[in-house]
C-alpha cells in the first residue's frame, strides 16, 4: 500500500527495515544514537535496537570508516554515517585506499559491504565547508558504487539496495531535500545501477540527480506550454552509470542537456557526456550541453548562494539554447 513520507522519514524508515531484518546490520556516525542526528535522520532506532547496534562515535570520520572496514572483516554490515559529506576528505585514505581496495587484493576471500551514508549538497546556507556536492571526489576510485537519491521512494529503495550489497556503496543525501514528500509504495529494495525515466519527451534529453533533478522537472513542466517535450532521466546510480539508458533516449530526442550540482571539470556530468559522445556521437544533432556551478566556493550568503546553483529560469534557458542549435 501506498504512502506518503519525506525524504528524512524515508532514509530512517530504510535503515529500521535494515536493522530488524538482518542482525548484522548496525549504524555508527557522530550524534547519531541519543540524539537521532543532528538532521533527526537516525530518530529513535536507539531506543528500538538497542545501544550496541546503534553507536555513537568520536568527531574522527577517519575512526568512523576504519571501525566499519574492520566490522565488516569479521562478517557485519555497517552502515556509518558522515554528517557532513564535505568531511569525508578527512578518512579519505581510508575510503581510497582501504574501503574501495580490500576485496581486490584479499582475492575475494574478504567482502566489504560497508554503506557510507553522506549529508550532501548546497541551498541551505551552510557556507563553503558543509555545502558540497563532493558524489565527485569518488568517480575515480574502483571499487565504490556511488548513489545519489532525489525522492523519497529511492531514498529508501537505494540505501536498502546498499546495504545489502556486497561491495562498499556511498548514499549521498541531499540536506535540501529531507522535507520533500513523495510516495512510498513499500518495503521493496532499489536497483543500484539503473536510472529512472521521470517523464517521457522526444525534444530533448535533460539527465540530473537530487536536486537538479527537481530543478530540471520544473524547467520541463514550463517548457511543456511551450510545446517543448522534454524526456527527464534522473540518473540516481553514479558508479556504475547506466548510460545506456541515456544513449536510448538520445536515439530518440537527438540532444542532451546535463545538469548537475557541481562545477563541470571532473564532474560525472562530464563523464556521462564523454561516454555519449564515444557510444552515440552520430545521434546528436547538436553538441552537448553541461549545466553546473561556477568553479569557486560556495557562497554563505543566501542570495550569492542561490546564484550559484542551477535555477529552473537558467535551465530552461540552457534547454532553449540546445533547442536552437
Amino acid at each position: 500500500m501506498s504512502e506518503t513520507v519525506t525524504y528524512r522519514e524515508a532514509v530512517v524508515r530504510a535503515m529500521a527495515d535494515a536493522l530488524a531484518e538482518d542482525d548484522t546490520v548496525f549504524l555508527l556516525g557522530e550524534d547519531v544514537a541519543a540524539a537521532g542526528g543532528v538532521f533527526k535522520l537516525t530518530e529513535g532506532l536507539q531506543e528500538r535496537f538497542g545501544a550496541r547496534r546503534v553507536l555513537d562515535t568520536p568527531i574522527s570520520e577517519t575512526a568512523i570508516v576504519g571501525a566499519a572496514v574492520g566490522a565488516a572483516t569479521q562478517g557485519l554490515r555497517p552502515v556509518a554515517e558522515i554528517m557532513f559529506a564535505d568531511f569525508v576528505a578527512v578518512c579519505f585514505d581510508q575510503v581510497a585506499n582501504q574501503l574501495a581496495k580490500y576485496r581486490y587484493m584479499t582475492g575475494g576471500q574478504v567482502t566489504m559491504p560497508v554503506t557510507i551514508r553522506l549529508v550532501n549538497g548546497a541551498g541551505t546556507g551552510f557556507g563553503a565547508q558543509h555545502s558540497q556536492a563532493v558524489e565527485n571526489w569518488f568517480l575515480n576510485v574502483s571499487g565504490l558504487k556511488i548513489v545519489a537519491p532525489a525522492t523519497p521512494a529511492d531514498a529508501y529503495g537505494l540505501l536498502r539496495a546498499a546495504i545489502a550489497d556486497p561491495d562498499p556503496v556511498l548514499v549521498f543525501e541531499h540536506k535540501g531535500l529531507f522535507n520533500v514528500r513523495g510516495a512510498l509504495d513499500g518495503p521493496a529494495a532499489g536497483e543500484l545501477g539503473k536510472a529512472h525515466v521521470v517523464r517521457e519527451g522526444s525534444d530533448v534529453t535533460v539527465v540530473a540527480t537530487q536536486m537538479m533533478r527537481h530543478r530540471a522537472e520544473q524547467a520541463a513542466q514550463q517548457l511543456a506550454g511551450d510545446g517543448v517535450e522534454v524526456e527527464l532521466i534522473d540518473l540516481r546510480s553514479l558508479a556504475p552509470m547506466d548510460v545506456p539508458t541515456v544513449i536510448a533516449s538520445v536515439e530518440k530526442t537527438n540532444r542532451l542537456v546535463v545538469v548537475q550540482e557541481a562545477a563541470p571539470s571532473g564532474s560525472w556530468g562530464a563523464s556521462l557526456i564523454a561516454r555519449v559522445l564515444l557510444d552515440g556521437f552520430e545521434l546528436l544533432d547538436a553538441a552537448p550541453a553541461l549545466v553546473g556551478c561556477d568553479d569557486v566556493p560556495i557562497p554563505y550568503a543566501g542570495p550569492l548562494e542561490d546564484a550559484h546553483l542551477p535555477s529552473a529560469g537558467r535551465i530552461v534557458d540552457e534547454i532553449r539554447a540546445a533547442m536552437e542549435r
